[in-house]
């Protein structure tokens, strides 16, 4: 942490986020293989909500600040990220490797946890519901082995806990089991595999997969552990500029009752235990070598999560938008609907609550320039 805020304040103080691909140099040695890397990115926020009462427009905020540093030598290699958001910090990743060639490494540290569509089951900035549920770009302390050879590729890993190794810190990046007073349950350890083939042709690309997960969580007050399972299948097929995405998820936490509570972004809030979550993406990539842009990409994903019971209830987003890029400038625009959703309004994710039941929608613009 502490060498992350040392470069943090380097940086700003000079160049801001300038990468610094360079070969480390000590006497009597060759490191001629040897990078360095130094990076991040300051992102810009604008939204307006139809739930935020009459000042519907939010004011224009530094929604991230982040530092990325990484670097090799030889067949060892690592990645750090830091991030800093409006009142708190976090993690996002870091991790060590070894690398045995440009398909396989093992990484140890805190690291995406190889699960469904990847390396995201979305493509906006808003991501899908499954984000919300943990089962998308989620970020846990433990050990991959990547294997990624030909038309095939493997994923193994043991997740020894999330990436703070307490379900009481609320403040963080990922979306993890949370202690809370009504349900006081943290993450434990999980066994993920994940595995995929894509076959390609002259104008079109098919990729399908499967993952399961097998783990545990525990109860803080007294010290019971209960099996957490999930699996997902996933499908994903492209030609000439247009891709489309499916992906059907279960989740299923084996708590007494039918809620279990998550948190990110300082706010813990409920989930149901155990739902479906389906996801459906559309997107096109358009030809930019004409235009002033370097990149122009519309999507649209459509996720659901679906849970039964007595305190459950269906949760729906949709997000239609489009990211533009511009040499080191990026730009989310996008309108997000969501129904008993979390994030949009809604109480939570998979539950039944007063309110929860009605649409609400957000407009969104993220601005930043990446380094």
């Amino acid at each position: 942490m502490f060498l992350i805020r040392a470069f943090g304040c380097a940086v700003i103080a000079g160049a801001l986020f300038t990468p610094l691909p360079c070969a480390a140099e000590s006497a009597g040695a060759d490191n001629s293989d040897s990078t360095l890397e130094l990076g991040g990115a300051l992102r810009f926020n604008l939204g307006w909500l139809d739930y935020a009462g009459p000042r519907r427009w939010s004011d224009v905020d530094v929604e991230l600040l982040r530092i990325d540093l990484r670097g090799s030598h030889g067949p060892l290699k690592f990645s750090v990220q830091h991030r800093w958001y409006e009142g708190f910090e976090a993690v996002h990743h870091a991790w060590a490797g070894w690398t045995l060639d440009a398909d396989r490494d093992l990484r140890l540290g805190i690291q995406q946890v190889p699960f469904g569509l990847l390396p995201y089951a979305s493509q906006s900035f808003w991501f899908g519901s499954g984000y919300y549920l943990g089962l998308e770009d989620d970020h846990d302390l433990g050990v991959v082995w990547r294997d990624e050879r030909g038309d095939r590729s493997w994923h193994a890993g043991v997740l020894l806990r999330d990436e703070y190794g307490t379900g009481r810190r609320f403040a963080r990046y990922s979306f993890d089991v949370a202690t809370t007073d009504e349900l006081p349950y943290r993450q434990a350890e999980h066994l993920v595999l994940r595995y995929a083939r894509r076959l390609t042709g002259e104008r079109w690309a098919l990729g399908w997969g499967m993952s399961g997960m097998l783990g545990r969580v525990e109860n803080r007050d007294d010290g019971q552990t209960h099996g957490h399972v999930a699996a997902a299948v996933h499908l994903e097929g492209s030609a000439s500029s247009w891709t489309a995405q499916l992906q059907w998820a279960h989740y299923d936490y084996g708590v007494p009752g039918e809620r279990i509570a998550l948190a990110a972004f300082e706010f813990p809030f409920e989930i149901a235990s155990k739902a479906d979550v389906v996801t459906a993406n559309i997107f096109r990539d358009f030809n930019t070598s004409r235009s002033w842009f370097d990149s122009l990409r519309c999507y649209n994903n459509l996720s659901t999560t679906r849970a039964t019971g007595l305190t459950r209830a269906n949760s729906w987003q949709n997000v239609f938008g489009c990211s533009v890029g511009k040499g080191p400038m990026f730009t989310y625009v996008d309108w997000i609907s969501g129904r008993n959703m979390w994030f949009v309004g809604g109480p939570g994710v998979g539950i039944s609550e007063p309110g929860g039941d009605r649409w609400r929608s957000r407009l969104n613009i993220n601005l930043g320039f990446y380094f």
